[in-house]
C-alpha cells in the first residue's frame, strides 16, 4: 500500500526552495473569487514559516507573526504599506499589475504597468 505524506511539511519544504512558488501563492489567495480572510492568514502564516524561521531566531520570528496578527486587523490604506514592509522582511515584495486576462482589460494589456510597494 502506498504511504502518503503530510502535504504541510511538503508545502513549507516547497516553498521555502522556490520563493516565486510563495509569491504565486499569495497571489492565488488574493485573487481568489469568494475569498476568505482566514485563506489569506494561512498563506502568509506559511510563508512566514517557509522564508522567516530559517533566517531569523525564534524571538524574531514569533515577532513576525505577531506583526502579521496585527496588521491583518488594521483598517485602511496604511494595511497595505505595512504588508508591504512585512513582505519585504521575507525577501518578498508586494506588486500591483495590468489584469490583462478580461475583455474590459484588453485595450491595455499592450502597456505594462507595475508598482511596487
Amino acid at each position: 500500500m502506498v504511504k502518503s505524506l503530510p502535504y504541510h511539511p511538503f508545502l513549507i519544504e516547497s516553498l521555502r526552495k522556490n520563493p516565486a512558488l510563495s509569491a504565486a501563492y499569495i497571489t492565488a489567495t488574493i485573487e481568489e473569487i469568494d475569498p476568505e480572510p482566514e485563506l489569506l492568514k494561512q498563506a502568509l502564516t506559511d510563508i512566514a514559516e517557509a522564508l522567516g524561521q530559517p533566517k531569523m531566531t525564534p524571538e524574531e520570528y514569533e515577532l513576525h507573526l505577531k506583526k502579521l496578527d496585527e496588521l491583518l486587523s488594521q483598517q485602511g490604506s496604511d494595511t497595505i504599506y505595512n504588508l508591504g514592509t512585512w513582505l519585504n522582511a521575507l525577501g518578498l515584495k508586494l506588486t500591483v499589475a495590468v489584469c490583462t486576462d478580461t475583455e474590459d482589460n484588453t485595450a491595455n494589456a499592450e502597456i505594462p504597468a507595475e508598482l511596487t510597494v
